[in-house]
């Protein structure tokens, strides 16, 4: 059985163990260990054991895998975490105990699920849905949590006496118990700050649904400060790029949406244009009957060229794709019903289509296409 460590001591960077090995040494087995392993949402810790970088850590019950780079031998070991990797996950979970603590307190929101990654944490609440404010107070109260510096205990109780917490543990027996000073008490297993104050801030980034539950995105101490320059560094960038101050980028980039909405209305406008002018010349340059093959999709330039070749004298204008077997036909002979013919001629090629009387369209494999062609006369 490995004696676990950090139950005692989060704060505990370096130890000497006895390591029994397997698979070629690259697996290590520890009578004792500080290596917190992946469980409860946080992933495992880093750090070295003799010097060999450890890549991984599972917990497989009573014992502690240490998955090495390189392989060592049994015997006398020396161990050391990484302790930035550590600190940062201290934070993230010593944040996401206060900021869970706070969405019930304050609202109610019971969280259901935990994950802490390299990049930040997210909490799943049984909520269908979070309103902004709610998120934006409840960010407010846990960093007022924070700067109180409010004293983070570890203790130890047994299940089936142990009382106040925020979510019933299934566990039998002892209970590891973390407790923030008069807001949170809960069952865990992971590493925490010694008071709310090392948690630093607690930014709230972004929420999405998921199976009828909100997930928030959150990040905490050395963790947000890097999220917060990231996120400074886009910005400086955008200004850069659009000539103004940090503070402008936002107004800046909605006043250029809506310059590139009316661009391309004024450019849609422009191609409908071009397009009736081309139709016309194709009328006068093949009067009665025209067949337009494209290598690309069939656009809406295409269904304005046709529109403008029939309406310029009676005809029928057939264009098709050659890269996805696209049809479109119009006519202004009163003895074709565009529509119904058309959906009779893909019908039988195994494909799909249909319109009104002066304007269809359909799609069939590209190789049905000349036979389609062919049973409309061109």
């Amino acid at each position: 059985m490995t004696e676990r460590l950090y139950y005692a001591d989060s704060y505990l960077c370096t130890f000497d163990a006895e390591a029994t090995v397997a698979e070629g040494g690259l697996r290590v087995y520890l009578n004792r260990t500080a290596f917190y392993p992946a469980s409860g949402g946080q992933l495992p810790d880093h750090g070295t054991l003799s010097g060999e970088r450890v890549v991984d850590v599972i917990d497989e019950g009573n014992e502690v895998a240490h998955i090495l780079e390189r392989p060592i031998a049994s015997g006398p070991v020396a161990g050391e975490i990484d302790w930035v990797r550590r600190f940062e996950f201290m934070q993230q979970h010593s944040g996401q105990h206060l900021f869970s603590a706070v969405l019930y307190e304050l609202f109610g929101f019971q969280t259901v699920s935990v994950h802490l990654g390299d990049d930040g944490a997210t909490v799943e609440l049984a909520a269908a849905e979070v309103p902004e404010s709610r998120l934006r107070q409840a960010e407010t109260r846990s960093n007022a949590v924070i700067a109180e510096n409010r004293p983070v205990a570890v203790s130890f109780e047994d299940a089936a006496t142990a009382t106040g917490l925020r979510k019933a543990s299934e566990r039998e027996g002892p209970l590891r118990i973390v407790t923030i000073d008069e807001l949170d008490k809960s069952a865990c297993g992971g590493t925490h700050v010694r008071s709310t104050g090392e948690i630093g801030a607690l930014f709230v980034r972004r929420t999405e649904k998921i199976r009828g539950h909100t997930r928030i995105e959150f990040v905490c101490g050395a963790k947000a400060v890097r999220r917060a320059r990231a996120d400074f560094d886009v910005l400086s960038t955008a200004g850069r790029l659009l000539s103004v101050s940090v503070d402008d980028v936002a107004a800046t980039v909605a006043s250029l949406q809506e310059t590139a909405k009316e661009s391309a209305k004024a450019l849609r406008k422009l191609q409908i244009e071009l397009a009736g002018y081309q139709g016309r010349e194709l009328a006068a340059a093949f009067p009665g009957r025209h067949w337009q093959r494209t290598e690309g999709p069939l656009d809406e330039s295409t269904r304005s060229i046709a529109q403008a070749y029939v309406a310029m004298a009676p005809g029928v204008f057939l264009a098709t794709s050659n890269q996805t077997g696209a049809i479109l036909l119009a006519s202004s002979d009163p003895n074709l019903h565009c529509g119904n013919r058309l959906k009779e001629l893909v019908a039988a090629s195994q494909g799909r289509g249909g319109g009104n009387a002066q304007l269809a369209q359909g799609a069939v494999a590209v190789a049905h296409v000349p036979a389609i062609a062919k049973a409309l006369g061109f």
